[in-house]
């Protein structure tokens, strides 16, 4: 089950199909089941307290996983700052969409196992990350 949250922020135009059927199928393809996941879209101030009293980190960051994972079902929930998501599309040059899709799978990337501390380690989450953004049909026209 998914389900969508925003805490100081506007409930923002999302498909939660869209999100369920995707992350199902990068669950899948990396040998695991999507349990139960919670998108939880904040404002940075949000998240950055999150982040101190959490993580004992003093400054911004697009996403915080919780992960809740047991025997292969992918379960969590992850805290994403959506004008973290806005900002680096810009900086990207990339849609929202595409940024706010690659922060989510990022997160879900971690709930299957990967890190991304080391550099070759960061090198395969961007690898997978571009795999599975690849796989999505554009809703835009």
């Amino acid at each position: 089950m998914l389900n969508i949250f925003y805490e100081d922020i506007e409930a923002l135009d999302l498909y939660p199909e869209f999100f369920m059927l995707w992350l199902s199928k990068v669950c899948k393809s990396e040998g695991k089941d999507l349990g139960d996941l919670s998108l939880v879209f904040t404002s940075d101030n949000y998240l950055l307290k999150m982040n101190k009293e959490h993580l004992n980190h003093d400054y911004y960051t697009d996403i915080i996983t919780f992960d809740y994972t047991e025997e292969g079902v992918v379960s969590g929930d992850l805290f994403i700052s959506f004008e973290r998501v806005n900002d680096n599309a810009d900086k990207l040059n990339v849609s929202r969409e595409t940024e706010l899709n690659r922060v989510v799978v990022h997160g879900v990337l971690h709930l299957i196992g990967y890190e991304d501390k080391l550099v070759s380690e960061s090198a395969l989450m961007r690898e997978k990350e571009n795999h599975y953004l690849s796989q999505i049909v554009s809703r835009e026209p």
